[in-house]
């Protein structure tokens, strides 16, 4: 008896020792070729919501898209590149103002890395005590890095006043950041720094200026799924609507929308 009691013991132990897998708090997965989605995780209203970024290997070191939300993972991820792609981060472009865009922009500075903002965003940063980058973009910007060419393009208000996307025409990748919310998505997300009633013309110029991308990456959710700017435009849309009845206009102001 005393035998088969520590046997079932030994194996409960073995099922909770090796039958529970710890999310890891640094995820790294390849997009296509040279290019990496980095995700780190934080808590918001309670609950844990990923955040994605992105990194570019080039010949002339590694490109940074906005920093992790975690402040624990700012160095695990210069180290995990490092490690992987025996390259060092040369710059770290945040696309707007809030805390899982740029929390890390200090800290990679003080590293020496060139990080930039646009100056919209750096005004905003300033105004709500949020790190700042090193250097500004003034206007919509076309970087020539290594082998690779991409733009900074500001598509007007929408989960910010300042939200920028960034693409890639050779490889055809959009950037979106916070601006663009998944396929999955039930709705787009917070909203208490954005311009609902802009939302939804704010998509519709990225959609019009890049109108073919073969992949979207998005912040908070499935970057997988590439119909997430047409699903962004539509719950915009909708809230759009909502928000104009809501300011007396009624419904037919509101059927002048569609």
């Amino acid at each position: 008896m005393r035998t088969i009691i520590i046997s079932i013991f030994f194996l409960l132990t073995l099922t909770q020792t090796f039958g529970q897998t710890k999310e890891p708090i640094l995820k790294i997965s390849a997009l296509t070729d040279n290019f990496y989605i980095y995700t780190t995780y934080n808590t918001y209203e309670g609950n844990k919501i990923p955040a994605n970024g992105m990194y570019v290997v080039t010949n002339e070191g590694v490109i940074l898209f906005d920093t992790p939300w975690d402040t624990t993972q700012f160095q695990p991820l210069l180290d995990s590149i490092k490690l992987k792609h025996n390259k060092d981060v040369k710059i770290c472009i945040a696309t707007h103002w809030h805390s899982d865009r740029t929390e890390g922009l200090e800290y990679y500075k003080k590293q020496g890395i060139k990080t930039y903002t646009t100056k919209q965003t750096d005004e905003l940063s300033k105004k709500n005590n949020k790190k700042r980058a090193e250097y500004l973009i003034e206007k919509d910007t076309v970087f020539n890095i290594g082998q690779y060419t991409f733009e900074t393009y500001y598509p007007g208000q929408g989960h910010s006043e300042d939200n920028i996307v960034i693409w890639f025409d050779n490889e055809k990748i959009l950037y979106g950041g916070c601006l663009i919310k998944g396929a999955e998505a039930e709705n787009l997300g917070f909203l208490g720094d954005g311009n609902v009633l802009e939302y939804e013309t704010t998509l519709k110029n990225v959609h019009k200026k890049y109108p073919t991308p073969k992949y979207i990456v998005v912040s908070h959710h499935d970057w997988k799924n590439i119909n997430s700017l047409n699903h962004s435009i539509k719950m915009a849309k909708k809230l759009k609507r909502k928000n104009y009845r809501l300011q007396g206009f009624g419904k037919m102001g509101a059927e002048v929308l569609n």
